[in-house]
């Protein structure tokens, strides 16, 4: 896998700042992250799910951070991203 990406001077003239298309292009369908997430949020990105409020689910998120998949464990979410040999980073 391989990526490429022009290094953008900042605004005080310090290199390597990436585009935010650069960034949306990070991963290349390889890398991917779960996140925890509340039914009502769920319901927007997932308009097809029909889902009691107050649920605690979990999904899965491209490293673009496209929603792949939504579970309600954290372990279906990882070992969904392993079957599809997706590689788990963490996001903070």
């Amino acid at each position: 896998m391989t990526n490429e990406f022009t290094l953008h001077p900042t605004a005080d003239g310090a290199p390597g700042a990436l585009t935010t298309e650069d960034f949306a292009s990070l991963g290349g369908g390889h890398i991917a992250y779960v996140r925890p997430i509340d039914s009502e949020e769920a319901s927007r990105l997932f308009p097809q799910a029909q889902l009691q409020p107050g649920l605690k689910l979990f999904t899965l998120h491209a490293a673009d951070g496209t929603p792949m998949m939504l579970t309600d464990s954290r372990e279906a979410a990882i070992a969904s991203a392993m079957q599809n040999e997706l590689v788990m980073v963490s996001v903070h």
